[in-house]
């Protein structure tokens, strides 16, 4: 797989709980790859792109390294990025 879904990519990757919830997330202008703002939830990602993504309180800069054919487990879902605010690159 070389592309998924934003609003698939996010849900797999647990930033948010429901996949309709990673949708609202991106049509309300709340994600922006590579520093541009994206507002189609269906919008591809791929490998190295990098996302910001705001949240309630906070903002989180992940950077995507693999794709998941299904939603696992938070350990499972750690290795679909690299999560930049943590200083790993």
């Amino acid at each position: 797989m070389e592309r998924q879904r934003l609003d698939k990519w996010l849900w797999h990757a647990r930033v948010v709980k429901a996949r309709s919830s990673a949708a609202a997330l991106v049509e309300a202008g709340h994600v922006r790859i590579n520093g541009v703002r994206e507002k189609a939830p269906g919008h591809g990602v791929k490998a190295g792109d990098v996302l910001t993504i705001g949240l309630d309180r906070s903002v989180r800069v992940l950077k995507v390294v693999g794709f998941s054919e299904r939603r696992g487990d938070a350990a499972s879902a750690r290795v679909l990025y690299d999560d930049l605010q943590d200083g790993q690159q």
